[in-house]
């Protein structure tokens, strides 16, 4: 059996009537009465009754119209899925993201690509960086927003939003209305920090901040949530460096201090596997690319 054969069928079943059928499909009227023929012989049944009057449909081919018509619809439902994965406008994405991306970055972009493309659904994971860079090595992610610097050759990397680091403390800190601050005026303070072993890098450039102007960090409580260290910071249990835009939109009280001009960013990067960027994978990138970049002006 063929397509062909179910075409045939389901257009003379329509049409009860083999020459407007043939018109229909384009063929000769010899041909469909074959195919006909061919697909009652295969199926050993009757499925239309001819006579002088015209064609009519058996309780089997009633049955057969019905079941051939879903076939059908199927084939072309399939035809178009088929055709928007191949152009990125369809598919299944599974995408990760630090829970401090997810504030003010990844739900923006993740409402404009659905807006964009309704065909595509999309499985969203909290996970932390250095879990996200295992996962896309492995293939068990397709795309991930990370903390950067990040340095794998399994993976494509490209940073989408860049905003500065600053000095979080709660009211009333001795350094929150020092005039003219400087990092070395945080020498001996408890520093809370979002921990290295979840962004080693992360937590190198912060750090290096105020180690190149003479002062180690001394570091008393790690914590592996942005939200959480936001929240033992307004708590009084130390202070932090941070994103500033983190800060902007968490709700917390606390006051903010600069760094030096010239300081390291905190950046944000859209990862996957080198080699294996889809069409729907370049137009994500692309959206996440240019809603980063307008984010980062107006942190």
């Amino acid at each position: 059996m063929e397509l062909r054969h179910l075409r045939s069928f389901v257009a003379v079943a329509d049409e009860l009537n083999f020459t407007r059928a043939s018109e229909r499909l384009h063929v000769s009227q010899p041909a469909l009465t074959a195919h006909i023929q061919e697909l009652e012989s295969e199926l050993g049944v009757q499925l239309l009754e001819r006579n002088r009057r015209g064609v009519k449909l058996t309780p089997a081919g009633m049955v057969f119209r019905r079941d051939a018509g879903s076939i059908l619809q199927k084939l072309i439902e399939a035809e178009k899925t088929a055709q928007q994965v191949a152009r990125g406008e369809a598919g299944h994405l599974r995408i990760a993201f630090v829970a401090s991306a997810a504030i003010h970055l990844v739900p923006s972009i993740v409402m404009e690509f659905r807006r964009l493309y309704p065909a595509v659904t999309l499985e969203l994971l909290n996970l932390r960086t250095v879990e996200q860079i295992a996962r896309l090595e492995e293939g068990r992610l397709d795309a991930g927003f990370l903390r950067l610097p990040v340095t794998s050759k399994r993976l494509e990397i490209m940073p989408i939003h860049k905003e500065p680091f600053v000095l979080v403390m709660p009211l009333g800190h001795r350094l929150a209305a020092k005039p003219g601050f400087r990092p070395e005026d945080a020498e001996g303070e408890e520093f809370l920090a979002y921990g290295r072993q979840w962004a080693p890098a992360f937590f190198d450039t912060w750090t290096a901040i105020f180690e190149s102007c003479g002062v180690t960090p001394r570091i008393v409580q790690e914590t592996g949530e942005m939200g959480t260290l936001l929240a033992l910071v307004a708590a009084g249990a130390g202070i932090a460096v941070v994103p500033r835009g983190l800060v902007k939109k968490s709700g917390e009280t606390l006051v903010m201090r600069d760094l030096p001009p010239r300081s390291p960013s905190s950046v944000i990067g859209f990862a996957c596997r080198a080699g294996e960027r889809t069409p729907l994978l370049t137009k994500l990138g692309a959206l996440s690319r240019t809603m980063g970049r307008r984010a980062s002006k107006e942190d």
